[in-house]
């Protein structure tokens, strides 16, 4: 049974790489699937944010001292400028309370790094800004462990939502 247990070992390990490629460009081995779990992310996110998805571009963006959420209207359109900057500022006001409901809808999850990051509100700074097509979200930590839980709260953002970094 050891030579048959090794033999699965190493045919893992040697699926580990296209795997981790896979998953480092967003896609995911079941192609429809993930598609699909995408289409209802955006679809929830419109819910939630009350913004078209597939019209408005995010940006989940690591800092030194903790992260930016971008979120503009790819159009211009001022009604959607509007809906970004109220959802943006709402949400700023949500995270530096602990309240991540809006992230958990939608996404259906609890967002990694969330629990930590409302365990340790007092040590982050959420500022809002308006951007020329939209807004965005500053959060700022002197707190390591406040720091690791935003990187990780950031980089599930750009993977479900399929983002950029900058």
């Amino acid at each position: 049974m050891k030579p048959l247990l090794l033999a699965l070992g190493l045919a893992g390990a040697a699926a580990a790489p296209a795997v981790a490629q896979q998953h480092q460009h967003n896609q995911h081995p079941d192609s429809a699937a993930s598609d699909s779990a995408f289409r209802q992310v955006q679809a929830r996110g419109r819910r939630t944010m009350g913004v078209d998805q597939t019209t408005s571009k995010h940006v989940f963006a690591d800092l030194r001292d903790g992260g930016r959420i971008e979120l503009v209207s790819e159009s211009g359109d001022t009604a959607d400028v509007r809906r970004i900057r109220e959802h943006l500022l709402e949400s700023a006001g949500q995270f530096a309370r602990g309240d991540f409901t809006a992230p958990f809808l939608t996404h259906a999850q609890v967002v990694p790094g969330t629990a930590v990051m409302a365990a340790r509100r007092a040590a982050i700074r959420y500022t809002y800004r308006d951007l020329p097509r939209g807004g965005e979200i500053r959060l700022a930590t002197r707190d390591p462990g406040a720091l690791a839980a935003i990187r990780e709260f950031l980089a599930f953002q750009r993977a479900d939502h399929r983002a950029e970094a900058h």
